[in-house]
């Protein structure tokens, strides 16, 4: 598996902006696919963003447009910038991992707390 630790989240005005951070240790294991996925109280966890070690995104139609997702495969850094924030992404957000050979997101990080208030 692979550690994940986030940084990044806050308290912030709606509209405003928040950068999130996930720094990974790996062990030599190489990261396939690393993504933000967020679970807001009373609600299901959501999967909001993806990318790929070959730099392909996908967004949850909630963020398309006001959320970008990046990764540093040298750093094993994945960061997920968003603005125009909402208080409807009020949510705890978790990095997420899946190596080579895993069907699944095998690997999950803490989590950080992102609270948008109106």
């Amino acid at each position: 598996q692979v550690q994940l630790v986030e940084s990044g989240g806050g308290l912030v005005l709606a509209g405003g902006s928040l950068r999130l951070s996930c720094a990974a240790s790996t062990t030599g294991r190489l990261i396939n696919v690393m993504g933000w996925s967020r679970r807001a109280p009373g609600k299901q966890r959501e999967l909001v963003a993806t990318i790929t070690i070959d730099g392909f995104t996908n967004y949850a139609d909630s963020v398309k447009g006001r959320f970008t997702v990046s990764r540093d495969n040298a750093k094993n850094m994945l960061t997920l910038q968003m603005n125009s924030l909402k208080p409807e992404d009020t949510a705890v957000y978790f990095c997420a991992a899946r190596i080579i050979g895993e069907r699944t997101f095998g690997s999950w990080g803490q989590g950080t707390q992102v609270t948008v208030s109106s």
